[in-house]
C-alpha cells in the first residue's frame, strides 16, 4: 500500500490532513487517483482550476510528477479529488486498487473533523453588516482602519461567543 508523505501543487507545498492514493480500474481505462482532505482555504484556491501540476512524494521516497485533473466534491470535509490516466501500472504495483464495480472506496473523512482542520488554517470570509448606530459611533468607525476593525470584531465575537450558553 502506497502512502503519501507530501504534496506540491504547481510547486507549492500544500497541507494535507489525510489522503489516499490508489489505482482506479474501469472499462474506459486505468486511472491514478489522489484524494486529499485539505483546508477550506485550499479548496477555495483551486476551485476554478481544471488541471494542476502535481508532485507527490510517497513515504518510500518515490516521487510522482504528473499533470492531474481536479474535481471538488461538495458536502463533507474539504477535499481535492485528483486523477490522471495511466498507460501502464508496473511502477504502481503496491498501490491499492479499486474497480468500478467495487463497493469499497477509501474513506479519508474518517477520524477527522472540520474543527481540527480549522485549527490549522481558518478561512476568512468577507461579511457586510447593516447597523443602526449613534452618529458619534458611525464617525468613529469610519475613521478606523479596516485591519484594526477586523481584529476588534474578531476578538469581540470570540469573547462573546465563549460566554454564550447557546454555543
Amino acid at each position: 500500500m502506497a502512502v503519501v508523505k507530501s504534496v506540491k501543487i504547481d510547486g507549492e507545498c500544500i497541507h494535507i490532513f489525510k489522503s489516499a492514493i490508489y489505482i482506479f480500474e474501469s472499462s474506459s481505462g486505468i486511472t491514478l487517483v489522489l484524494d486529499m482532505i485539505v483546508s477550506e482555504v485550499a479548496v477555495k484556491k483551486y476551485r476554478n482550476v481544471d488541471t494542476l501540476i502535481m508532485e507527490i512524494e510517497l513515504e518510500d521516497g518515490r516521487i510522482i510528477n504528473s499533470i492531474m485533473y481536479l474535481k471538488i466534491f461538495s458536502g463533507g470535509l474539504p477535499q481535492l479529488h485528483l486523477f490522471c490516466e495511466l498507460d501502464g501500472i508496473q511502477e504502481y504495483e503496491d498501490f491499492d486498487r479499486v474497480n468500478e464495480n467495487d463497493s469499497w472506496f477509501p474513506n479519508i473523512e474518517e477520524d477527522i473533523t472540520i474543527e481540527e482542520i480549522r485549527k490549522v488554517e481558518m478561512p476568512n470570509e468577507d461579511v457586510s453588516l447593516k447597523l443602526k448606530l449613534p452618529i458619534d459611533q458611525v464617525e468613529w468607525l469610519k475613521n478606523q482602519k479596516k485591519t484594526g476593525l477586523n481584529e476588534m470584531f474578531k476578538e469581540f465575537i470570540y469573547d462573546y461567543w465563549k460566554k454564550s450558553p447557546s454555543k
